[in-house]
């Protein structure tokens, strides 16, 4: 399975919905907490090409979007794809 990175903070509920869809298919990801790193949020929307809403997800490096774009990708069978290695 590829890495997954997410980006996050601890009162989002997209962040938690991300999260839940994520675990609910077994897979292991790597978070960082925007909300008390500011270095991070910066490195957030420099890898998100300027997203500063949380979450940003990545898989295997490459930028997925936010967590609407993670349950489209999941509704329309892609997901699981992207997740293999």
């Amino acid at each position: 399975m590829k890495p997954v990175e997410i980006y996050t903070s601890p009162l989002c509920g997209f962040c938690h919905a991300a999260k839940r869809l994520l675990s609910g298919k077994g897979v292991v990801f790597t978070e960082y907490d925007v909300s008390v790193d500011p270095d991070r949020r910066r490195e957030m929307m420099e890898r998100a090409n300027g997203g500063h809403t949380v979450p940003q997800i990545f898989i295997g490096g490459q930028h997925v979007g936010g967590c609407d774009d993670l349950f489209e990708l999941e509704q329309d069978g892609k997901l699981d794809e992207m997740l293999a290695a």
